[in-house]
């Protein structure tokens, strides 16, 4: 049974927060741990210029708060908010917590997904540890399980 499990949070996917907060507790080891981690894409040099920014405005801190809320007080969830690629930063903050399962939602594949690629096909290539993989249907929520090492 894994000790630490990351569910990376995408504010598109977070109707299914709470299921799959139930599927890591199934997993997870006595006395482990959960940790909700949103990435927020950085914003381009280009477009950066044109963006005022200030801490009441700053996107990590709200994002922070709704982890939070997601997590209530739940004494075995910790929640970070990281920025980069999703696809690249997931994998790398698993091997930097030590992460054994990463349970990461992904949509019902469809030709957009093959030519553009995912986030989950892309942290099930790139994970060290195993990977869950929670399918969401646009009106039924069901998980199916691939447990691959990256």
């Amino acid at each position: 049974m894994p000790n630490s499990i990351i569910i990376p949070i995408a504010i598109d996917h977070e109707p299914i927060v709470a299921d799959k907060i139930a599927a890591a507790r199934r997993n997870l080891a006595p006395g482990g741990r959960i940790t909700l981690l949103t990435v927020l894409e950085q914003i381009s040099g280009f477009a950066a210029e044109f963006v005022t920014v200030k801490p009441e405005n700053h996107l990590t801190a709200r994002v922070m708060e709704r982890l939070k809320a997601v997590a209530g007080d739940a004494p075995d969830i910790d929640c970070m908010v990281v920025t980069g690629k999703p696809g690249l930063r997931i994998t790398e903050v698993a091997r930097e917590i030590g992460a054994d399962l990463i349970i990461v939602g992904a949509h019902r594949p469809n030709a957009v997904d093959y030519f553009l690629g995912s986030t989950a096909a892309r942290v099930a290539r790139r994970a060290s540890c195993s990977v869950y993989i929670f399918r969401v249907d646009d009106t039924v929520t069901t998980a199916t399980s691939d447990s691959s090492q990256g």
